[in-house]
C-alpha cells in the first residue's frame, strides 16, 4: 500500500506554489506610479505633444467676430514733382515759363520789384527820349509824340522852337506854317490844333506858364493823362507813371496787370511800387520795350530779365538771332535823341533825312 498523506501537511505546499506565481507576475508589471503631483507630471509624452499641438491650433485662430487682417497693398509708385515747382528744360539764353499754381498777389509784387531793380542795372541812364530845355517845350514835344517815334519828334522841334519859342509865340502862329512845320510827326492838321489851342489856354489862363498840376494840365486841349504825367515827372519831378504803348505791352507780358485801358493800367502799378519810384520806372520800362522786349518779335534770347519774365519764349530765345534784334545802343545803334544826357552810352541821333529810325 502506499504512503498516506495528512491534509495539514499539504497547506502548505499550496501557499509556496501561490507566492512563487504572485512573484512572477510582479516582475513582469511595471512599478505603479507614486500617487500626488507627481504622478501628473510624469503622463505620457505623447499626450503632451497633444496638448500642445491643440493649444497652438487655438491659438493660431482669429478671435470670434474679429474681421482677418486685409493683406497690405503693394507700395504706390512716386509720384513726380508738383507742377508748381517743375521747371521747363531751356536754352543757354534764360529759363522757361514756370508752371503750375497761379501766382500770389504778394509773390507778383515781389517779382515786380525784383524786375524794376534788375532795369535800374541794365539801363541806369534812363531818361525821358524827348529833346527839350524846358516845361513848354516838353509839353509841345509830347503831344506831337502821338502816333510817331520820339526820333521823329526829335528831328522836328528844332525848328519849331527856332520860330515859336514861347507859348505867346505860338498861339499867334499861322495854322498852315505850323502844319508844314510839324507834318513829318504825322496827323499834322489835328496836332496843328491841340498846339494852338494849349498855347493859348497857357497865354490866357497861366500866365504863359505851364502849370505844374495834373488837374489842370489835363483841361488843355491835346493833353491828357500820359501827356500829363511825362511833363510832371521830368519838369516838374512830380512822380507818375506814364503808360504808353511800350507800357502797356510789357506790363501785360509780365502779368503785373490785365487791364487794357491806359488809367485801369496806371492805377494797378501805382498800387505795386511806391511813388518814389514811378518816373523812374516809367523811363526803364519803355527803354526796355523800345530795345529787347519788342512787339512782335522780342528778343528773349538776350533779356537780361529772362528768369523774372513768365512770357519767356514769345520771342527769338537762340542768343546769337536775338543779339540781332537789339535796338538802339544796346545793338550799337544811335539813340532817339539829338542831344542825350551825358552818361547816355549810345550816340546821338542824327538830323531829319539822316536816317536811323526806330
Amino acid at each position: 500500500m502506499g504512503e498516506h498523506v495528512s491534509p495539514s501537511s499539504a497547506q502548505p505546499a499550496k501557499a509556496a506554489k501561490r507566492t512563487s506565481s504572485r512573484t512572477r507576475r510582479s516582475s513582469a508589471e511595471p512599478a505603479p506610479a507614486p500617487a500626488g503631483p507627481t504622478a501628473k507630471a510624469a503622463k505620457p509624452a505623447k499626450a503632451a505633444r497633444t496638448a500642445k499641438a491643440a493649444t497652438t491650433a487655438k491659438a493660431a485662430e482669429p478671435a470670434q467676430g474679429a474681421k482677418p487682417a486685409k493683406a497690405a497693398k503693394p507700395a504706390k509708385p512716386a509720384k513726380p514733382a508738383k507742377a508748381a515747382e517743375a521747371v521747363e528744360a531751356t536754352p543757354a539764353a534764360g529759363p522757361a515759363r514756370r508752371t503750375g499754381k497761379p501766382e500770389s498777389r504778394l509773390a507778383m509784387v515781389r517779382r515786380a520789384r525784383r524786375i524794376n531793380r534788375e532795369l535800374a542795372e541794365v539801363y541806369p541812364y534812363a531818361h525821358p527820349e524827348l529833346d527839350f530845355r524846358n516845361p513848354f517845350e516838353l509839353l509841345v514835344a509830347t503831344v506831337l509824340s502821338a502816333q510817331t517815334t520820339d526820333l521823329r519828334v526829335n528831328q522836328t522841334t528844332p525848328a519849331l522852337f527856332a520860330k515859336y519859342p514861347t507859348p505867346e509865340d505860338l498861339a499867334a502862329a499861322v495854322p498852315e506854317e505850323l502844319e508844314e512845320l510839324i507834318r513829318p510827326t504825322g496827323f499834322f492838321r489835328a496836332k496843328a490844333r491841340s498846339l494852338l489851342g494849349l498855347s493859348k489856354a497857357l497865354r490866357d489862363d497861366f500866365g504863359g506858364e505851364v502849370p505844374g498840376r495834373l488837374q489842370d494840365l489835363v483841361t488843355l486841349p491835346g493833353v491828357g493823362r500820359k501827356t500829363a504825367n511825362v511833363v510832371l515827372g521830368n519838369a516838374f519831378g512830380v512822380p507818375g507813371i506814364t503808360v504808353d504803348t511800350h507800357f502797356g505791352r510789357l506790363v501785360r507780358r509780365w502779368k503785373w496787370t490785365e487791364q487794357e485801358d491806359p488809367e485801369r493800367v496806371e492805377e494797378e502799378i501805382c498800387s505795386i511800387f511806391p511813388k518814389s519810384e514811378w518816373t523812374m520806372l516809367s523811363h526803364r520800362v519803355i527803354f526796355h520795350g523800345r530795345r529787347i522786349c519788342h512787339s512782335r518779335k522780342p528778343a528773349c534770347g538776350a533779356c537780361p530779365i529772362a528768369p523774372l519774365c513768365p512770357s519767356y519764349g514769345e520771342g527769338e530765345t537762340d542768343p546769337e538771332k536775338a543779339a540781332k534784334l537789339l535796338k538802339y545802343e544796346k545793338g550799337g545803334l544811335p539813340g532817339q535823341r539829338l542831344a542825350p544826357p551825358p552818361d547816355y552810352p549810345g550816340r546821338p541821333a542824327p538830323p531829319l533825312g539822316a536816317g536811323d529810325e526806330e
